[in-house]
């Protein structure tokens, strides 16, 4: 089974989120949507008619999105069958936050790493 297929996200917490992602912006021309970040494109390498996309997202320093972990970031990587990718990390005694997010944008399931860091797991919509 396939487990991690790319990086589908970085997010990072700021106690001057507007003020970082102008930051970022001015610099690095990242051009951030609000709170909703920017969107890399890229092409799916065994498909190139298919658009990918990275999410780069700034979150408010107070955010509760991260929790439980006291990390200022998470990374969101892509999955191909979340179901089964959870079901294999519980297998092997990995902590798995029992809510999973179903969505127009796909579906989400969450893990801890064993420095207490919350990583996201992403299985993106079938087009």
């Amino acid at each position: 089974m396939k487990r991690v297929t790319g990086i589908g996200g970085i997010f990072f917490k700021s106690q001057n989120a507007e003020q970082l992602r102008e930051w970022y912006r001015a610099h690095l021309g990242i051009e951030a949507d609000g709170s909703n970040g920017y969107m890399f494109e890229w092409r799916e390498s065994e498909a190139p008619d298919q658009i990918g996309g990275t999410v780069w997202s700034v979150f408010k320093g107070d955010t509760k999105y991260f929790e439980p972990s006291n990390s200022s970031f998470m990374i969101n990587y892509r999955v191909e069958d979340l179901h089964a990718v959870l079901a294999q990390l519980r297998a092997e005694g990995v902590t798995v936050d029992e809510k999973v997010d179903d969505s127009e944008y796909g579906k989400f399931g969450w893990i801890m790493d064993p420095d207490g860091n919350r990583i996201e797991l992403w299985e993106p919509p079938k087009n």
